[in-house]
């Protein structure tokens, strides 16, 4: 079994200055903590791999391909591979799990 805290791994993140943290790699999923604070641009462009996004804090809009959505915590946004994606109008610190699978990279 592997476990995690959620607060262990936003310090961990935060420690590496980073806005994304994998911490999780296995044969058929990544998994990793993504965080954009209030106000920030999201950098992404599509990934090779479905993703799902569970927003665990925050508020924001999400835009997959030409539909947009309100997300908060307890969200799940499904991406398939290749479509764009981004968050945006980011009113509330956001933490996002995202689900990679297959693993990202």
């Amino acid at each position: 079994m592997k476990a995690f805290r959620l607060d262990e791994l936003e310090a961990e993140r935060a420690a590496n200055d980073g806005a994304y943290l994998q911490f999780l790699r296995e044969r058929n999923m990544s998994v990793g903590l993504y965080a954009l604070n209030a106000g920030q641009a999201d950098p992404q462009s599509p990934h090779g791999q479905d993703e799902v996004y569970v927003v665990m804090s925050g508020r924001a809009s999400v835009t997959v391909g030409m539909e947009t959505t309100q997300v908060a915590r307890g969200s799940v946004v499904y991406v398939p591979a290749g479509t764009a994606h981004k968050f945006h109008h980011i009113t509330e610190d956001l933490r996002v799990l995202v689900v990679f699978s297959p693993p990202e990279g």
